[in-house]
């Protein structure tokens, strides 16, 4: 996008978001977006070049916004990961994000829809362009438990990460009912999730 704004710049974020949680990228419509923001044709491609520019916005948005809400929250509760293992980490980090989708419940919904596209080439457009690479997090969270002899050393590097990723990846095509979208249902089975893996996985 350009750095330049422009008038109806929520406008059109709005009406695309509403859109990219409604439907999935393919049946997402451009035209859709631009009629409900209320915008001409002309200014959306001054400043996007495409849908798929103005997705990869909104996910850059959605994927900053968590962070820097998730970051400022452990600041404030001076949370210390130093002292906790891994596991224990990954609980600290869902209740936050659970939190966060509480808050911002359309970036969530925008998340989950993407998580859905794993199959499409969009979804590795975006892992490429944004750097959303969980697997590059988890490699270096895995690496630093693996040195404070947070998991058995039965399993090798390689397959602690092919397991939790691929647990990760895939945790919402296990809860993935209208139940488990509510928060307190979302954090439980978060919860039991990493009690799974580290009871499986850990010492």
């Amino acid at each position: 996008m350009k750095k330049k704004s422009f008038e109806r710049k929520k406008e059109l974020l709005d009406a695309a978001l509403n859109e990219f949680t409604m439907k999935n990228y393919e049946n997402a419509s451009l035209n859709t977006i631009i009629k409900n923001a209320g915008i001409s044709k002309g200014t959306f491609y001054y400043h996007f070049q495409d849908k798929q520019a103005l997705y990869l916005y909104l996910l850059e948005n959605a994927n900053k916004a968590k962070w820097e809400f998730m970051n400022r929250q452990i600041k404030e509760n001076n949370t210390d990961f130093q002292e906790k293992d891994i596991f224990e980490g990954f609980k600290i980090q869902a209740q936050l994000g659970m939190e966060f989708a509480t808050l911002f419940p359309k970036y969530h919904r925008l998340s989950m829809m993407f998580a859905n596209e794993k199959d499409n080439q969009i979804y590795e457009d975006a892992k490429r362009v944004l750097g959303l690479t969980a697997e590059v997090m988890m490699d270096e969270m895995v690496q630093k438990a693996i040195k404070n002899g947070d998991f058995d050393s039965r399993f090798s590097k390689d397959f602690i990460l092919k397991v939790m990723n691929f647990l990760f990846l895939n945790f919402n095509e296990i809860f993935g009912t209208e139940e488990d979208f509510k928060l307190e249902k979302m954090v439980q089975n978060l919860n039991n999730y990493v009690d799974f893996m580290k009871n499986g996985l850990g010492k």
